[in-house]
């Protein structure tokens, strides 16, 4: 969304190291591992040179969800045998590599892995920024340990750059906007990718519907009760892949207590329209370490993240984002 972002261009981003579990990913150049399987998004940046930073074997926690079994290999994670590396030797690979921030991509549901992870960053001297919904930039003891080690974090749960949520978003705010009362709502998403087979797990899903329906109701002038709104991941569609399909229907009162809906089919590719958001969530961090700030930064959060820690409406964080690039936030 920023080319230039407070003097970082995109392209100064460097990967530094990375971990993964899946046998197909680790030990090769970072540049052919995010073109293994089961990775399925549309390729728009091919030949890449070989990175020289190959994917080191991650902690094997609750990142893989049984389930996953049921399925053909080349739709799921292949996982390594064993438990993987240890805290300390990921702490001592991101110490030697120099990294200074440490993204969180864990699949959904992968509540010790995410805060295994946050406690590496911690240790390793990263900030953090944590893509996915666990609750840590969100919880305030997490974020009372950044700030006390001065490294920043943003979370949780990332925005996509035009994606179900933020739509939803807008619209209730334009709802609320002309004072039409919203009476009844639900998102609807299908996928293809490992994000949605991995969801299928209905046991993983508590903070991820927690996070997408709190990003809806936050906006909305009076809250839904809960069985009038759902917000939500619906059904795995292989032959979708990573193109993301959302359905979308909002039922209200106009003047009059006249009845109207509004009905909405949005269609993305899921990996990137991440990528997009990041990008600046990465720069933003970056600001944040330059200029010595420890902890939670709000603004940023606010702005990219589905579930930070401070809920504002999206016009109002664009705004504090861009103040926090100036530096006048």
């Amino acid at each position: 969304m920023h080319w230039d972002l407070g003097g970082y261009l995109p392209y100064e981003i460097e990967v530094a190291a990375a971990f993964d579990i899946d046998q197909r990913k680790v030990g090769k150049d970072i540049s052919e591992a995010i073109f293994s399987l089961p990775n399925c998004t549309t390729v728009f940046c091919a030949g890449i040179p070989q990175a020289g930073i190959n994917v080191k074997v991650g902690r094997v926690l609750d990142g893989c969800s049984d389930h996953l079994a049921n399925y053909p290999e080349e739709c799921r994670f292949l996982s390594i045998e064993g438990e993987g590396a240890t805290k300390e030797e990921i702490i001592a690979a991101l110490k030697d590599s120099g990294a200074e921030i440490l993204l969180n991509y864990m699949p959904v549901g992968s509540e010790q892995a995410a805060c295994f992870y946050a406690e590496c960053a911690l240790e390793a001297g990263c900030a953090f920024i944590n893509n996915m919904p666990v609750f840590i930039a969100s919880n305030p003891e997490w974020a009372k340990r950044f700030k006390k080690m001065k490294l920043p974090i943003i979370g949780d749960d990332i925005k996509s750059q035009l994606g179900a949520t933020i739509v939803h978003r807008t619209l209730a705010d334009l709802f609320r906007k002309r004072g039409v009362k919203l009476e009844r709502t639900y998102q609807l998403n299908t996928a293809g990718n490992t994000d949605f087979l991995n969801m299928l797990n209905r046991d993983r899903l508590a903070s991820k519907k927690e996070s997408k329906t709190e990003a809806v109701q936050s906006v909305l002038k009076d809250r839904l009760e809960s069985g009038n709104i759902h917000v939500g991941p619906s059904d795995y569609i292989p032959w979708q892949k990573d193109n993301k399909v959302c359905f979308l229907r909002m039922e209200g009162k106009l003047f009059g207590d006249v009845p109207m809906n509004l009905e909405l089919r949005l269609s993305v590719e899921d990996s990137p329209n991440s990528a997009g958001v990041v990008i600046d969530a990465i720069r933003c961090c970056k600001l944040g370490l330059d200029r010595g700030i420890g902890g939670v930064l709000y603004s940023p959060s606010a702005y990219f993240m589905k579930h930070p820690p401070e809920q504002y409406s999206d016009a109002e964080a664009y705004r504090m984002t861009e103040e926090f690039i100036a530096g006048k936030l």
